[in-house]
């Protein structure tokens, strides 16, 4: 079976859990690490963590990747480092954070005539709790969250909006390992939106999820009654 990026991504963070852990040394965790990355299936994913736990559980081994399932996970290992951006700002212009970086425990955004775009989906973060703290005047602001991290919004549009919305069916719960992040600040004839959206490797692993189960259930034999008599 083909490995996708969320499958990677998932051997990734227990790699990373281990070595925080003082499981793996770190010239071995860097040459799984990078096997990781490398590989294209199942087959050669599996033994990079077959000796390894799920992280927070100390019984239960990873064995197949395809076990675990859902981003929150991953949460426990997300949480902890050194943050690598605490800001951004745009003036006649804009800014972008997004892909995996570590946001640290107050992160301030400023836009002028401007815009700009803070992705949390594939983000750690430096500490469990955070306040991202979001100004605009006559510009916009776009926070994008996975489905499952505990947000709270709470700012102030003047002739403007701050607000969530949401491209989900379904709402899921907040994952209860998951980091709390506070939405604070104001607009000012501009905008600040805070969306729950999943990332790409997320749907494909939904989507790879769904014709699993539907090719599971074309080769179920059928048992559903006899033979019909001819009279």
């Amino acid at each position: 079976m083909r490995a996708s990026d969320a499958e990677r991504e998932r051997v990734a963070e227990t790699l990373r859990e281990a070595v925080a852990e003082g499981r793996l040394e770190m010239d071995e965790f860097e040459q799984r690490l990078d096997a990781t990355f490398k590989a294209r299936t199942h087959g050669e994913l599996v033994p990079l963590v077959r000796d390894l736990p799920v992280p927070g559980d100390l019984v239960r081994p990873v064995g197949a990747v395809a076990e675990r399932k859902g981003s929150s996970a991953n949460w426990p290992a997300r949480i902890g480092g050194t943050a690598t951006s605490s800001g951004a700002f745009a003036f006649w212009g804009g800014f972008s954070r997004k892909g995996r970086w570590t946001v640290g425990p107050k992160f301030t955004a400023f836009a002028m005539w401007g815009g700009g775009e803070i992705d949390l989906r594939e983000a750690r973060f430096a500490e469990r709790d955070v306040v991202i703290r979001c100004f605009t005047i006559m510009g916009g602001m776009q926070v994008t969250v996975p489905p499952d991290l505990n947000v709270q919004v709470n700012g102030l549009g003047i002739m403007g909006g701050f607000g969530e919305n949401s491209r989900l069916d379904e709402e899921p719960e907040p994952a209860p390992d998951s980091p709390r992040v506070k939405v604070t600040g104001f607009a000012l004839m501009g905008g600040v939106g805070v969306e729950r959206k999943r990332s790409r490797a997320e749907k494909r692993r939904l989507q790879e999820q769904e014709q699993e189960q539907e090719r599971l259930r074309l080769q179920k034999p059928d048992t559903g009654g006899g033979r019909k008599e001819l009279g």
